[in-house]
């Protein structure tokens, strides 16, 4: 039985090591607080969900790991800056993020948004960085920096958190909170996807078309899972506080759907989602992993 555990392990202790050279600065002296709270934040734990992506669709296009990992960093370091600024008091006011105090209570407000800002940035360097990627080729690199760029901008993860901010305290539809999380979560995970599938060279429609079915299927199913783990979660184990949604007066799948009609999605959604990868050979760390994803209890 495929151990799914050890799998991201390994890809987050490659993708980890990675992250510790590309997050240094020989003039970090003179700023010292923006590299700190940037680091306080992207080692700070996680599941490393989106590079073991980024890996595991190059290495099933039969790429080098090496190819993969600095664009597996990038995504990495998008999505940090996205929770450190999501965190802020501004947005949701949380206080704690993976069973610590989030980055704006430790460096405060100003320091927390510029190291958001550092992250985004430092993504683009690393992926632009002829030092990096330069053995990938112009075309490749393009692809890769257009499609973070694309999955994180105002068309993709930031149009997400203004829908989701918008609906703070209102009822909204089903369809309007799907897409709210195929932008919101769904995009950066897609992205990976189509990241390990850029780095290993493989970008013909068929292949972009299949692993993007596959991350939408366990993005979707990824987020009914955290908005059920919101009620029905333990906050130690998740290392977050839990409630936080029906505090805020947000519609969530459980709101919309019942919680058994979400175990029943999710299950769709993960069928769905293994039977994408069919045009693949030895997929099994991600078939495996969509099982996991939903079946997590953090």
């Amino acid at each position: 039985m495929m151990d799914v555990e050890a799998t991201l392990n390994a890809y987050g202790a490659q993708v980890e090591s990675a992250l510790r050279r590309y997050l240094q600065s020989a003039h970090e002296a003179d700023y010292a607080a923006v590299f700190d709270s940037m680091r306080y934040s992207v080692f700070g734990g996680g599941k490393r969900l989106r590079p073991a992506l980024v890996y595991a669709f190059c290495a099933l296009c039969g790429g080098e790991p090496e190819r993969a990992t600095p664009f597996a960093a990038a995504i990495e370091m998008v999505h940090t800056y996205s929770l450190i600024h999501d965190d802020l008091p501004c947005m949701d006011n949380d206080d704690l993020r993976r069973g610590r105090a989030t980055n704006h209570k430790v460096y405060g407000d100003a320091t927390a948004l510029l190291a958001g800002d550092g992250l985004l940035n430092r993504a683009y360097e690393t992926i632009l960085n002829p030092a990096y990627t330069g053995h990938l080729g112009a075309e490749a690199v393009c692809r890769a920096a257009f499609c973070l760029a694309d999955n994180a901008g105002a068309d993709g993860m930031i149009g997400g958190q203004i829908i989701d901010m918008d609906s703070e305290g209102k009822a909204i539809s089903l369809e309007r909170l799907m897409r709210l999380q195929q932008l919101k979560t769904g995009c950066l995970i897609r992205a990976a996807a189509e990241l390990g599938c850029i780095a290993a060279g493989k970008t013909d429609d068929a292949t972009l078309t299949a692993a993007r079915d596959y991350a939408s299927g366990i993005g979707l199913a990824f987020q009914i899972r955290d908005d059920m783990l919101d009620i029905e979660g333990d906050a130690a184990v998740l290392g977050k506080s839990v409630g936080t949604d029906a505090a805020a007066g947000k519609s969530t799948f459980p709101s919309l759907l019942g919680m058994e009609r979400c175990r029943q999605t999710i299950r769709q959604l993960t069928d769905g989602a293994k039977a994408a990868l069919s045009p693949f050979q030895g997929a099994a760390f991600l078939e495996a992993l969509a099982d996991y994803l939903v079946s997590r209890d953090h």
